[in-house]
């Protein structure tokens, strides 16, 4: 394996902005396009060339099996969610990190019993670059909430990271990961020394419940942004469902030092900061935690 260059960050110097939307999606798959359609436009106002989706933004079923139905075949742009993504990264010419969709499992009849949960990167013209599906499985049980993602999710094989190359500003590694991987460090460290470079930025698009969330959601995120010392950009579910789960929201940006640069708590709307060359390139100098790992 290569060794990276641990200084080493984006390879330009123009700051970039980015933004993490937060939505608390329902049980209707058309409403929850529109109102992600919506949020990404918003975003691509305020100035954001990369925009990233929560986990499930396009549906929230009242049982685990109503996303079966919906599951989509990689790389089918005449899908739905697939094909609304594409289509809102050309109109407003942005990156879109996709939140999460079900998506079919090689050779699989549609619908099955179970699918992937799975981060589609769409480019500015509309190109699927990329593709993760979730690692590791969420079970929780305290006896009042139980969950159990493995009775209809298939856990995907491999870590992915994506080059974002943004127009006029910095190439972003980004490092992919979905919610509960938050819990996984090691998966970070892979990530970031798997490259030429460390990762610049770590996507973390969620559904924490309310309860794990208000206990361990932005401790986890800001620990993964200082040992890996890299930016973060977590976009989550943030309310009462109409199935009645309420989840903990609290999309963020965190910078390489672990400040929250931006934070939405709860209902709808969007964390938007700029991520800067300049600060990654000044963590890593001052303090250079990657070129001292021993393990």
């Amino acid at each position: 394996m290569s060794t990276p260059s641990h200084n080493a960050g984006p390879r330009t110097a123009a700051p970039v902005t980015i933004a993490a939307v937060q939505m608390v999606s329902g049980t209707r798959l058309e409403e929850n396009l529109e109102r992600a359609r919506h949020w990404i436009g918003e975003a691509a106002r305020q100035g954001a060339a990369l925009v990233s989706l929560p986990e499930y933004f396009c549906l929230m079923g009242h049982k685990d099996t109503d996303k079966l139905p919906f599951a989509e075949r990689p790389g089918d742009f005449d899908a739905p969610i697939q094909g609304a993504l594409s289509r809102a990264a050309r109109e407003h010419d942005v990156w879109i990190l996709g939140g999460t969709l079900p998506m079919a499992i090689d050779n699989a009849p549609v619908p099955a019993e179970r699918v992937r949960n799975t981060t589609c990167v769409f480019a500015p013209d509309g190109s699927l670059t990329a593709r993760y599906d979730k690692l590791h499985l969420f079970c929780y049980d305290n006896g009042r909430e139980r969950y159990d993602e493995a009775r209809v999710l298939e856990a995907g094989e491999a870590p992915v990271t994506v080059d974002a190359a943004i127009p006029g500003g910095a190439t972003l590694r980004v490092g992919l990961s979905i919610c509960y991987d938050l819990r996984f460090p090691e998966l970070y460290r892979a990530m970031s020394f798997s490259g030429e470079r460390p990762l610049d930025l770590i996507s973390v698009p969620a559904a924490f419940t309310f309860t794990t969330g208000q206990a361990h959601w932005e401790l986890l995120l800001r620990a993964r942004a200082v040992e890996n010392q890299a930016y973060v950009i977590a976009a989550a579910q943030g309310g009462t469902h109409e199935n009645g789960r309420r989840t903990w929201g609290h999309s963020m940006i965190i910078d390489p030092w672990g400040e929250v640069l931006a934070c939405v708590p709860e209902g709808e709307g969007l964390a938007v900061a700029k991520i800067d060359p300049a600060r990654i390139a000044q963590v890593r100098e001052q303090l250079p935690a990657l070129q001292h790992r021993r393990l």
